[in-house]
């Protein structure tokens, strides 16, 4: 008679997924593929220029060197210009950021056991949010070609799990809740940093103070929008694969961590693992877009409702709504406030803070 431990390995950990999570699978990443193309062409078309749909997408297909004979334009140059250089950079940007926050939800949830995990509670958006504002005080704008500020806060972010890291670890062996509490005490020491900041930059509220402030409330604005996606796309990649390597290992992991352990999981590689790969793709979402809210919090409970718990379809699923989330939230902040549109932090806390209020009273009953 096998042990309930056997069943649970056999069912998560063996190498066939089951026909059941393949389909699941393919189901979910096809409607979720479906839903982000459409909002990716409703995002590029929308601006203070309309352009048709029919016209944006051929102007994207003949920019694909795979699409490019077979398929031609006939936008102007200037409608051309308009949505390859500054509207399909700006929208892939909005994707690669709200992949990368909502996969990393995911995995911390599963690591932490915890629900409200999420990116920003362990301290990298605090260290990133720093990083900007002592790049902004110094003047560093213009350095490394203009990704001065992108840098300085990646690099602060990743101090900051680098710390948080430290604290939590005891004996060897970092707590999961340690870990999430080190996170909370570390980002509340680093915001009073960035309030300090901000005050030495209240002499000239026009430039960098404001200018800290736009960054924190989060946008995909770029002066090189391209040179930006190519900042963010290798970690967003990075961050798929090593995440949807290890689902298996987090299914049993949020058994709980004795029973991962008795069923061979080397768990604290595990943590290291996750927890390096999720601070390492928020801290490059955060320094691309300032910081969005709610996307890793809110977008690993909808995929979790509607596909399931298991990581091996919850993961790739959740990055695919995390994109369309941002593009769509990206789309509302231009149609509520154009030209330039509202900050894309605020339409996400406005649609982010009600569903989870929600998913809380659900959760009660």
């Amino acid at each position: 008679m096998p042990t309930a431990y056997q069943v649970a390995y056999t069912f998560v950990v063996m190498k066939d997924p089951g026909p059941n999570i393949i389909k699941r699978l393919l189901m979910g990443c096809a409607i979720l593929s479906v839903i982000l193309i459409l909002a990716v062409g409703f995002d590029v078309s929308y601006g203070e220029t309309n352009i048709p749909l029919g016209k944006t997408a051929a102007v994207i297909c003949s920019n694909v060197p795979i699409l490019h004979k077979a398929i031609s334009s006939d936008a102007s140059a200037m409608d051309a210009v308009i949505i390859w250089q500054i509207r399909v950079p700006r929208a892939v940007l909005a994707l690669l950021v709200g992949a990368m926050l909502a996969m990393a939800g995911a995995a911390l949830q599963g690591l932490l056991l915890n629900p409200l995990a999420d990116p920003y509670t362990v301290g990298v958006s605090s260290g990133a949010a720093l990083g900007a504002g002592v790049a902004t005080l110094a003047g560093l704008s213009g350095f490394m070609g203009g990704y001065g500020v992108s840098v300085v806060a990646f690099i602060f972010a990743m101090g900051a799990m680098m710390i948080v890291y430290a604290v939590a670890r005891s004996a060897g062996r970092v707590s999961v809740h340690s870990f999430l509490l080190a996170g909370i005490v570390v980002g509340s020491f680093l915001w009073a940093l960035l309030s300090f900041v901000l005050a030495l930059a209240a002499g000239d509220p026009a430039e960098a103070q404001g200018k800290i402030i736009h960054w924190l409330l989060g946008s995909f604005n770029a002066v090189d929008p391209w040179g930006f996606v190519r900042l963010a796309a290798p970690f967003a990649i990075l961050g798929l694969v090593l995440f949807v390597a290890f689902a298996r290992d987090l299914n049993l992991f949020s058994m709980g961590e004795e029973s991962a352990r008795h069923l061979g999981i080397e768990t604290e590689n595990l943590k290291i693992i996750i927890l390096a790969v999720a601070s390492l793709v928020t801290a490059a979402a955060v320094s691309v877009s300032g910081i969005i809210g709610f996307v890793g919090l809110v977008v690993p409970h909808i995929c979790r409702k509607v596909f399931g718990a298991d990581h091996r379809v919850l993961i790739p699923t959740a990055a695919l709504a995390g994109a369309s989330l941002t593009v769509l939230a990206d789309l509302a902040s231009r149609a509520i406030l154009p030209p330039s549109g509202l900050p894309v932090g605020i339409v996400t806390a406005m649609l982010g803070a009600p569903f989870f209020l929600y998913l809380l009273r659900t959760s009660k009953r």
